[in-house]
């Protein structure tokens, strides 16, 4: 999960393994061949509708999860036991750590990069420096695995206004 060739991504743990890129999962079955393969923003196939859903993209749900369990682990397992973050560094953090970094990830969506642009808005780039446009952030349904731009539903705003207790945790 902390691996960035992996789940990793710079804006959050994606809801598949990146390392499916150039790796697909393929499965034969009574002479049927199916596939699962990462795709970090919307589906490359009309199958499910055109969504990839599950394929890749960030979530808000799952990633609000996860930092919660890494929370609730960290008060049982305290400061000294830690893991690597990201997998590989060397660097080693206990969980409350990790559970900021992920919460700060996420929520590095919604903030404007030092270029001024914001991920939230992708290559849209009305949305970005236009006064009229560039705070108006939209609770998107899902965020692309690599990018963190908006995609999906864009006025999500249940699960994705779960952002607001990742900003709130922090403070």
């Amino acid at each position: 999960m902390l691996d960035e060739d992996e789940f990793l991504s710079p804006h959050g743990v994606r809801s598949l393994s990146r390392r499916h890129l150039d790796d697909p999962f393929e499965l034969e079955l009574d002479g049927f061949r199916f596939r699962v393969d990462y795709e970090p923003a919307e589906s490359t196939t009309g199958m499910f509708g055109g969504n990839s859903n599950w394929r890749g993209p960030v979530w808000m749900p799952l990633n609000y999860l996860i930092t919660e369990a890494l929370r609730r682990f960290y008060l049982c397992l305290g400061e000294d036991f830690t893991v690597e973050l990201p997998t590989g560094s060397g660097r080693q953090v206990c969980l409350a750590e990790v559970a900021d970094e992920l919460s700060d990830r996420v929520v590095s969506i919604f903030l404007e990069a030092p270029d001024g642009r914001r991920p939230l808005f992708g290559d849209y780039d009305q949305l970005q420096p236009d006064p009229s446009w560039r705070d108006q952030l939209l609770f998107h349904e899902y965020f692309h695995g690599d990018t963190g731009a908006g995609l999906g539903a864009s006025h999500q705003t249940g699960w994705t206004g779960l952002v607001a207790e990742l900003i709130a945790r922090r403070t």
